[in-house]
């Protein structure tokens, strides 16, 4: 494992946590998280997917080691779509397979619509053409919380609560996913890695559904998507309704796991295998 810092522009660097060796007829593979969450969430897969190719996983803008904006407001899927091609080109990667977590299922779906040369194939993990008003109210709750913890225990029952939906982790899970997730301020208090600015995108009331569907529409690559089978974000409807709309694209699997909701954490063995098996059968 080895840790990049990438400048990609005069005032951003991304943080890069890279695995395993280019391989001749494997693209790489380009992980990215979700909306408060870090590069590191992929440590379980990257390892499986890095016996076989070089796996790149970001932190986006504003999270673990990357880089924060100067401008609140441009905490946004369309700007984090833009820093990522910057990325590829900084990496000097023309291609790559691209595995995105719910805000990273998004923003790869910006770049396959916008940039389409730049990936073959896209894994959305719990998020798709619909994201239900309800879903991001409950997000939108969480992310106003104050997220400042006297202590370490206090930080852990903080990620269970709001992470509750992962699934069924195991207490050494919770504990690296909580290791991985915070810092200490100089006065001991223990924060989050994430920019507290990225609540801005939620500033404004939620009161309609998010409908993506002309983006989906755009979409032409193999896609894997991934559902919780009691996600909020993702519902089966929308799942569904994608996993049927081949017209246009070459084929479209749509994978779901009970007892989970927003979103599969990638760390039990069914769901690496899911990601593991499909990269391989459709490379």
């Amino acid at each position: 494992m080895r840790f990049l810092r990438i400048p990609i522009g005069p005032d951003l660097a991304l943080q890069v946590v890279e695995r395993g060796e280019a391989r001749a007829g494997r693209l790489p593979v380009l992980c990215v998280h979700g909306l408060t969450r870090n590069a590191r969430d992929f440590d379980a897969l990257a390892a499986v997917l890095a016996t076989e190719t070089r796996v790149l996983a970001v932190d986006v803008a504003g999270r673990g080691g990357s880089d924060r904006l100067a401008d609140p407001m441009l905490y946004r899927n369309d700007v984090y779509a833009q820093h990522l091609v910057a990325l590829l080109d900084a990496l000097d990667l023309p291609q790559v397979d691209w595995v995105g977590t719910s805000m990273g299922g998004l923003i790869g779906m910006i770049v396959s619509a916008t940039a389409p040369q730049r990936l073959r194939r896209l894994v959305l993990n719990d998020v798709g053409a619909l994201i239900p008003a309800a879903a991001l109210q409950r997000i939108a709750t969480y992310l106003a919380e104050d997220r400042r913890f006297a202590d370490l225990a206090a930080a852990e029952a903080h990620y269970r609560r709001v992470h509750a939906p992962f699934g069924p982790l195991t207490d050494q899970q919770w504990r690296q996913l909580v290791g991985r997730s915070i810092r200490w301020t100089d006065d001991g208090w223990v924060i989050p890695t994430t920019d507290p600015a990225i609540r801005m995108v939620f500033s404004q009331p939620i009161t309609a559904d998010v409908d993506l569907w002309p983006l989906w529409d755009a979409v032409t690559h193999p896609t894997l998507i991934l559902r919780g089978a009691d996600s909020d974000i993702l519902p089966a409807a929308t799942a569904e309704r994608m996993a049927a709309a081949t017209k246009g694209r070459t084929r479209v699997a749509l994978v779901e796991f009970p007892g989970v909701g927003h979103a599969p954490a990638l760390v039990a063995p069914d769901q690496i295998t899911a990601v593991v098996q499909w990269l391989a059968r459709e490379g």
